[in-house]
């Protein structure tokens, strides 16, 4: 008998969505790979969604539903994981939508010791984005630990996992935080760690639905910060797992928190800000002094040799560039 193609377990949380539910959906029954499992978690939508979720596994056996109480996106896709079966898994977002060989194209990827592939995502506003097919595209395969330095800089194999195809062992029992407001931060650079290679197309063949309303256009909040406590957790994870990959991982917080600390001047006052620049203070304390990297350029460096000097130093530096930052 010819073997059996592998199995695709594809997680989808469901909240509130009913107006692109059907696009997203269809995107995935329709895909040329047919062999999927497709996991609807509606997390407790108050409009029709859980309805049209129910209707869809009445059409289409490969359909499952869970229904719960509203617990976020991190805990639907965790809901997904516990019950997934397929020898891989994708995570896809219930706006957003996929091109028509995209599951195709990345289990061609999925060869050798390759266990996490990913395409290009393309932002839109429309419902009919004409995408890749994936014959042209250009392929890059690294091993983990450079496929982790172009997360850390966030070239490619960026945070978010609706562009990858991962082996299920990979992921393993990684899941997300829930109850949080960012949590691929605190599950990408995991899994990614328990990789042997990542595969990279060029191809573009998801498109991401960007809307008004979504988590990273609202006003910026304390919970924003979460992000930096996500990337304290992966550098010292780094330091453990890969000490030559420290450097980057440190840099790339610092000027994480440089970032965060004009948004929270932007939008916070009073109290809010005050705890906001407790918090980024000490996080720079917890990552200074930062040690000389040859990769670094230019403006890079003069930051660098600032915060490179003696704790006392140092200290003041934060000091003024935090009052820098935080004028009223």
């Amino acid at each position: 008998a010819p073997m059996s193609k592998p199995l695709i377990s594809v997680i989808v949380p469901v909240y509130n969505v009913e107006q692109y539910l059907h696009k997203c959906v269809d995107s995935i029954l329709n895909q040329t790979c047919r062999n999927l499992e497709v996991i609807l978690v509606d997390d407790g939508s108050p409009d029709n969604s859980g309805q049209l979720c129910d209707r869809w596994a009445e059409r289409d056996a490969r359909v499952r539903v869970i229904h719960q109480k509203n617990a976020g996106g991190g805990a639907a896709r965790n809901a997904g994981l516990d019950v997934a079966t397929g020898e891989f898994v994708s995570m896809i977002d219930s706006d957003d939508y996929l091109e028509i060989h995209m599951y195709e194209h990345l289990m061609g990827l999925m060869t050798g010791d390759v266990d996490i592939a990913e395409c290009d995502i393309c932002l839109t506003e429309l419902d009919d984005l004409a995408m890749d097919d994936g014959t042209d595209a250009k392929i890059t395969v690294c091993p983990m630990e450079d496929a982790m330095r172009l997360h850390i800089r966030d070239e490619i194999f960026c945070q978010t996992p609706p562009n990858k195809l991962y082996r299920r062992e990979t992921i393993g029992d990684i899941r997300f935080p829930e109850g949080n407001l960012i949590d691929d931060e605190y599950f990408t650079y995991k899994v990614i760690g328990n990789a042997k290679k990542l595969a990279r197309s060029s191809a573009c063949m998801y498109a991401y639905r960007q809307q008004p309303g979504s988590a990273m256009h609202k006003a910026f909040s304390v919970r924003r910060l979460q992000g930096l406590e996500a990337k304290l957790q992966r550098l010292e994870y780094l330091k453990l797992r890969m000490p030559a990959l420290e450097y980057e991982a440190k840099f790339d917080l610092f000027f994480t928190a440089m970032f965060m600390m004009q948004a929270c001047l932007r939008s916070l006052k009073d109290e809010e800000l005050e705890q906001a620049r407790r918090y980024i203070r000490s996080v720079l304390q917890q990552i200074t002094p930062l040690h000389k990297n040859p990769e670094m350029q230019g403006y890079y460096l003069f930051i660098t040799a600032l915060l490179r000097g003696e704790i006392s130093y140092t200290n003041k530096v934060i000091e003024e560039i935090t009052k820098l930052y935080m004028k009223h």
